[in-house]
């Protein structure tokens, strides 16, 4: 019952997929229509990658489109059927958000008269306590650490940041961070620190220094980084001193735009270490 995480090539966005044994996770879901990836590549290697797994849940970590893009939302949540979707809970009144709880709202009435009806989860720490969530699928637990009331009011850090633990024995702890920046992770690090450990992390923030903070990082003690981050992104994402940064703490840092080219990523326990695979969208057969 291997775990492996893919953090698909999305332009200047978020999209992953987690397999843990025959269940599978999609965090995020940004399909922009650039000149280095479409949608339909993308839907491809979602559609190959889950090919024997039965996605258990759709989580957004945010309302903002590089995050949850309307129609990404839209199509995984028709082809893939997911039991459950989460997001955070706190409010934003933008074209974007509206448009995806739309979706959710016709997805949500469409089932609710089936065998599977789609459960939501609007999440959010209310107290100083992180929340584990067992039930959500058979071979992963899921642990919450944020966003909390005190930061609701500002997008990057009312993002979801958790902790996905494969159920097997090898173990496999993948740690999802949105656009968390740092004043957030100072707090979550004060209050969770000794329980944030895990194997892998996402770069906060697609790598931008404002999301790196160094207390966290050691908290962590990530193996692999994972960045995502667009071909000529207009934020300059990473930013060169968060990658040194995440280069002094993990074994390895990985980078879906690295040498300016757009790259997909396939992480996975190997022995005493984790490999990463670099491929390209069109690449997706053997994975």
């Amino acid at each position: 019952m291997a775990m492996d995480v893919m953090t698909l090539y999305s332009g200047q966005g978020s999209l992953v997929g987690i397999r843990v044994g025959d269940e599978g996770i999609i965090v995020d879901a940004h399909m922009p229509n650039t000149d280095e990836v479409t949608p339909e590549e993308i839907q491809q290697s979602l559609e190959i990658y889950f090919k024997k797994s039965k996605v258990r849940g759709l989580i957004l970590t945010g309302f903002d489109e590089d995050h949850a893009h309307p129609n990404g939302v839209d199509w995984i949540l028709t082809r893939f059927q997911p039991d459950w979707v989460m997001y955070p809970k706190y409010f934003k009144d933008t074209d974007c958000a509206t448009d995806v709880f739309s979706h959710i709202d016709r997805h949500e009435k469409q089932r609710a008269k089936g065998a599977k009806p789609l459960v939501r989860h609007s999440v959010r720490l209310d107290d100083r306590n992180f929340k584990k969530f067992t039930g959500l699928g058979q071979n992963f637990s899921l642990e919450l650490f944020s966003p909390h009331v005190e930061d609701t009011d500002d997008s990057n850090n009312c993002s979801i940041v958790a902790k996905i633990i494969g159920l097997d024995a090898s173990g496999f702890r993948y740690l999802v961070t949105g656009d968390t920046e740092s004043d957030r992770w100072m707090i979550i690090s004060e209050l969770f620190g000794d329980k944030l450990a895990a194997d892998v992390m996402a770069a906060p923030h697609h790598g931008a220094l404002s999301g790196m903070h160094a207390k966290t990082l050691i908290d962590v003690n990530p193996n692999t980084v994972l960045i995502s981050a667009g071909v000529d992104s207009q934020y300059d994402h990473p930013d060169p001193r968060a990658v040194h940064a995440y280069g002094l703490v993990a074994k390895h840092v990985f980078a879906t735009n690295a040498g300016d080219q757009p790259h997909c990523l396939i992480t996975q326990r190997s022995g005493d270490d984790f490999s990463t695979k670099v491929f390209r969208h069109a690449a997706t057969e053997s994975a």
